[in-house]
């Protein structure tokens, strides 16, 4: 017997915030995802099927007959889904049991593990494994059920959902700046002292920014580098150099003057995701806590 394949949920929950939202990029900013994994999953859909969903052109964007029945039929599948979780896992009910949450060192423990204990307030039931990484996890591999992950690179047979807004931005101390002198370019960080933090995602010797006009990469050098950022921003506020750093991180610094922002128009991506693997409507600990992570990281600047 062939085994037959039919759309995962996730396809569905992507075509109904497509129609809903009228554009891919709507849909992929209320799914917590981006354009180009929406764009990903509906032609996926289609191939599937066997048909065309939408017909995209500069007056917008409508459903096919065919994507008019995948439509009609994506929200009943969904609401019985739903129904049928509430049912069997009680869902409203309190979350019970074991869920093992990863995040990077420096996030993790001025952020995360705050978080947690307001967490075990409020489901005392939950028994909470929190793990620290200076690599990228990996689910499967390292046992986590949740990531808390401060990049955008999420492989595609991960679920993620967006956090929080964030960035890396270039800062120094007024006194190293007083020294140096301001960069004003890029090239100009070839001159200077920059100090490297070894982030799970980021490229030893160079990095990738980003101003209106686009993506550039500079090449840095420096006399000073380590894996934890806390030993770098130490090093920054003791003027030895420019470092590139969350704005979680140095945003009081900078409201202080104790810390400069370097050349302002440049910054790198670093949004804040939960990364996992099952539905949310699927677990009742993954779901409490990714939401309450959620709120919690919104209002982190707050």
């Amino acid at each position: 017997m062939s085994l037959i394949h039919y759309p995962q949920p996730k396809d569905l929950q992507v075509l109904i915030a497509v129609v809903n939202t009228g554009s891919f990029s709507a849909a992929a900013e209320i799914l917590g995802q981006t354009p180009a994994f929406v764009t990903k999953r509906i032609q996926q859909m289609e191939a599937l099927l066997g048909v065309k969903l939408l017909n995209r052109s500069s007056r917008g964007m409508a459903l096919t007959e065919s994507g008019q029945t995948a439509y009609a039929h994506s929200l009943e599948i969904m609401d019985r889904l739903q129904k049928l979780m509430d049912e069997v896992t009680h869902i409203k009910d309190q979350p019970v049991g074991m869920i093992r949450i990863g995040s990077s060192f420096g996030f993790g423990r001025a952020y995360i593990a705050p978080a947690i204990m307001e967490i075990m307030e409020i489901y005392p039931q939950l028994q909470i494994n929190f793990e620290l990484f200076d690599r990228q996890i990996d689910l499967n591999r390292d046992n986590v059920d949740l990531d808390i992950r401060i990049n955008d690179d999420i492989p595609d047979n991960y679920i993620a959902k967006l956090l929080a807004k964030n960035q890396r931005i270039l800062c120094a101390s007024p006194a190293y700046l007083k020294q140096r002198g301001m960069p004003e370019t890029l090239a100009d960080l070839q001159h200077h002292d920059c100090l490297v933090t070894k982030e799970r995602d980021q490229t030893i010797g160079v990095w990738e920014l980003e101003n209106q006009q686009g993506k550039k990469s500079v090449k840095i050098s420096g006399h000073l580098s380590s894996n934890s950022g806390e030993i770098v921003l130490h090093w920054a506020l003791n003027g030895k150099g420019i470092m590139l750093r969350s704005e979680w991180d140095v945003s009081p610094f900078l409201r202080d003057g104790v810390l400069v922002r370097v050349l302002p128009d440049y910054a790198q991506s670093a949004n804040i995701w939960a990364v996992y693997q099952m539905p949310l409507y699927s677990s009742t600990k993954l779901k409490v806590c990714v939401e309450f992570l959620s709120q919690y990281c919104r209002n982190m600047g707050n």
